[in-house]
């Protein structure tokens, strides 16, 4: 895992909201409400790259495998967290995607999730849809140029 950096392919940002349900009897925000959070951003590069609503029509559905969350810092409840997540890698049969949640520039947590894309039927792994493929690959050469 590593910190964003600003050539990341397919990366969203978002402004991620602290609840007073949130917080712990310790008054800091919960170490599972960073699961949701990356469920939101996951969403969120879904909506921007590859909606959900698409891939159940065609029959796919991404799975996740694996979340690693490593906590640098805690948050509160007057904090405004900001969470980006981007697409480490598309290879055969698995995507991975990292995350960095910060508030002011300072890193709260860093992130990563593995997983895979599912046929909704047979509920057996499928390759990456060449739709997102091809997305990441365009995004990968235009950061490289």
């Amino acid at each position: 895992m590593h910190v964003i950096q600003p050539s990341n392919p397919l990366a969203v940002e978002l402004q991620l909201p602290v609840r007073t349900y949130d917080i712990d009897f310790a008054g800091i925000v919960s170490n599972i409400v960073y699961v949701r959070w990356l469920e939101d951003l996951r969403i969120e590069i879904m909506n921007s790259f590859f909606p959900l609503a698409e891939q159940l029509q065609d029959g796919i559905a991404p799975v996740v495998l694996q979340t690693k969350i490593d906590y640098k810092q805690s948050i509160q409840m007057s904090d405004r967290p900001i969470g980006k997540m981007w697409v480490e890698s598309l290879a055969s049969l698995r995507w991975i995607v990292s995350a960095e949640i910060s508030i002011s520039g300072k890193t709260s947590a860093i992130a990563q999730q593995t997983g895979i894309f599912i046929n909704t039927d047979s509920k057996r792994p499928i390759r990456i849809p060449a739709r997102l493929q091809q997305q990441y690959d365009e995004s990968v050469s235009r950061s490289n140029s």
